[in-house]
């Protein structure tokens, strides 16, 4: 069973992170990723843009119309997600409080219930 893995976060949080403990914060979380990799558990691991940098796009008239966004109502935006393939929703939440931050900060979970076959998938050029 897949599961999605989402971390929080914003740019008030980043900002209050010491600069000299970002070196070891994203060494703790390389260790992780490796970790989950070689198990074949971690499927990707994927860090977003701030928010400033997302967009939104809706379709008129057949063509996209992209605006800047999100314009969140919260001040928490997802920071990150991590795929994971587990055997059990157990063995998901051990690996989810397995996550550096994880004492810290909640780890959301999301069990994927679909997923589309490789050759469904149109190719982005």
């Amino acid at each position: 069973m897949k599961y999605v893995a989402m971390i929080y976060g914003n740019q008030a949080k980043w900002d209050s992170f010491p600069a000299e403990a970002w070196p070891e914060a994203i060494a703790r979380q390389e260790a992780f990723n490796a970790r989950y990799r070689e198990s074949g558990e971690l499927v990707g691991a994927y860090g977003l843009a701030d928010a400033a940098a997302a967009q939104l796009v809706r379709r008129a008239e057949g063509v996209p119309v992209v605006t800047d966004g999100p314009y969140l109502e919260t001040k928490e935006y997802v920071a990150s997600f991590y795929l994971l393939d587990c055997e059990s929703l157990e063995r998901a939440q051990q690996i989810a409080a397995d996550m550096p931050f994880a004492d810290v900060e909640p780890v959301e979970l999301w069990p994927v219930l679909h997923e589309s076959v490789a050759g469904d998938l149109p190719v982005c050029e």
